[in-house]
């Protein structure tokens, strides 16, 4: 009998072992070996050495980081936002009663489970200065076509829109997912009430979905921090670092250049800036919670 008390108060814990094992051992440790390498001078051919805070203040001073930062900041700003805010539209529109709603659905989300090399060949194909079909219907409109991908004033605006494409059906379905758990009886009361189809969206909708929010904003922020492939294939970075990301930097400074402890530094500042983020959107979260 106390053997199988024993066994029923160790089973959670043996439940739990082997996700907290992968955990450890694929995220907490290369973390902690990260931040290790952010003070050293590490590369693939020199085992490195301790050198302190020196990579963080180059950093200080790298013009190259600085456009990094500020183009990764404008990513995130310019394409969570709009992505939620037509996400949450397109879900409204798709949690009514109207004939072909799964194919609609399946439409809308399509662009984000294709491969993003895909992605990125179809709107090179778009864009493309010469042959382009978006070129072409703006010359047959008497406007001049643009080389989108390689002007300094387009270039990451491009890289923009074609995230906002790719992740429209991921906030889509996840905020339709939120709408289909309100209670109806809450719309009906209102109704009742002569609240305006207006007034039900911005007392009932929105604060009911608020978690769904926080869970999209967090996720998408993180996305949208982590964004390489379109930027790698699309523009790779530029004109001139134009368009270039932070992650983009990573990659560079690391397999271009060798320079591992100087990347695991600028891997260091994404991370913290993500928890700052993610810390500020809870916070003020809990505070709007709290006055409701």
């Amino acid at each position: 009998m106390q053997i199988r008390f024993r066994w029923n108060r160790l089973l959670p814990y043996a439940l739990i072992f082997p996700n907290v094992f992968i955990y450890t051992l694929f995220i907490l440790v290369p973390v902690i070996w990260v931040f290790y390498l952010s003070f050293t001078n590490f590369t693939i051919l020199n085992p490195g050495r301790w050198i302190g805070l020196s990579n963080y203040k180059v950093l200080l001073g790298d013009d190259t980081f600085h456009m990094a930062l500020k183009n990764t900041l404008l990513y995130w700003l310019f394409t969570v936002i709009p992505t939620m805010a037509i996400g949450l539209v397109l879900a409204s529109f798709l949690n009514t009663k109207i004939s072909g709603l799964a194919a609609y659905r399946s439409f809308i989300y399509l662009p984000g489970v294709i491969s993003s090399v895909a992605v990125c060949m179809t709107w090179l194909w778009l864009l493309d200065p010469r042959r382009g079909p978006i070129n072409m219907l703006l010359e047959s409109l008497k406007l001049h076509g643009r080389d989108w991908l390689h002007e300094p004033q387009t270039a990451l605006y491009s890289v923009m829109i074609i995230g906002i494409w790719t992740g429209v059906g991921y906030a889509m379905i996840i905020f339709l997912a939120g709408l289909q758990g309100i209670p109806e009886h809450l719309y009906e009361a209102a109704m009742i009430d002569g609240a305006s189809t207006l007034r039900q969206f911005v007392h009932i909708t929105i604060p009911l979905l608020r978690p769904i929010t926080f869970f999209l904003f967090i996720t998408m922020t993180i996305r949208s921090f982590q964004v390489f492939d379109f930027v790698f294939i699309l523009t790779n970075g530029g004109p001139a670092n134009t368009s270039t990301t932070i992650v983009n930097e990573i990659v560079k400074s690391s397999f271009q250049d060798y320079r591992m402890g100087y990347a695991s530094a600028i891997a260091i500042i994404l991370l913290l800036i993500t928890l700052i983020v993610t810390v500020v959107n809870y916070t003020v979260g809990s505070k709007a919670s709290d006055i409701d």
